[in-house]
């Protein structure tokens, strides 16, 4: 298994033979509704994928996830699996190949892979988008991809999971409103599906610039280093890695050992 982080909540996937391409966010800016004075994100860099793509996996509709201008740019006849509200976006560009995957359906790519989708991130009163129990049909290996840090008590029927890619730290607007869940609940995540290794997503650590007035009112809450802290102090043997942008991460789960 090998990942490429690719800034913010984006990830290259090679499981199985196959290439996933997960909430990519590849070219220009990132805003909301194209209004850039409330928020935007700005890479100093481009990502271009030279490998063909065997599926690009969307977990919400919103442009962080579905981002707009990326998804011009790709191939509109690669497949596409994604929440109800990523599906519309992408069915609304072009694309021909759409999947929309609802709270308990799965997806099998070629036989080799296949994809759950859970209860993900709350993005409004009554709106709960995807999380995703990707597994090896081969090795057998599954790794979780939640963006938000919302995981579903449902992961205790999904015990053990090899990989999860989650945020390992909070951020908060104005302090006290939560919209990535941080510390705690991957705590309690990694106490629930046991896995060997996290990958922090969606972290301060990358390279993207945020600017707007949204982005001068967030707080980060925790650190890596104070969540590996709790993890010891709960002896769990989890491992975080913290790739940089554009580094490739290959896994070894058999033996449980980073190669």
């Amino acid at each position: 298994m090998q990942l490429t982080w690719l800034d913010s909540n984006s990830w290259l996937m090679e499981i199985a033979g196959k290439t996933i391409l997960l909430d990519p966010w590849l070219v220009g800016s990132l805003m909301f509704n194209n209004l850039d004075w409330l928020f935007k994100g700005i890479k100093p860099k481009s990502y271009s994928i030279k490998q063909p793509i065997d599926l690009i996996l969307l977990s919400q509709g919103l442009e962080d996830h579905a981002h707009p201008p990326t998804l011009k740019e790709l191939d509109h006849s690669i497949p596409v699996v994604g929440s109800p509200n990523a599906a519309k976006v992408v069915k609304a560009l072009g694309y021909t190949q759409v999947t929309s995957l609802s709270h308990g359906e799965s997806y099998t790519l070629d036989n080799a892979i296949s994809i759950k989708a859970v209860p993900g991130s709350l993005v409004g009163p009554q709106l709960i988008e995807n999380g995703y129990i990707i597994t090896d049909l081969i090795d057998q290996n599954r790794l979780y991809y939640e963006p938000h840090g919302y995981h579903s008590p449902t992961l205790k029927e999904e015990s053990p999971i090899d990989v999860v890619i989650t945020p390992v730290v909070g951020f908060n607007l104005l302090y006290v409103i939560p919209f990535l869940q941080g510390q705690k609940s991957t705590l309690e995540l990694c106490k629930l599906v046991k896995p060997q290794f996290v990958l922090p997503t969606a972290t301060a650590v990358g390279d993207v610039q945020y600017e707007g007035i949204l982005a001068k009112l967030i707080t980060q809450e925790g650190t890596v280093e104070s969540f590996r802290q709790l993890l010891a102090d709960y002896h769990l043997s989890t491992q975080v890695l913290t790739p940089k942008p554009g580094e490739i991460i290959e896994l070894s789960l058999a033996k449980g050992v980073l190669t």
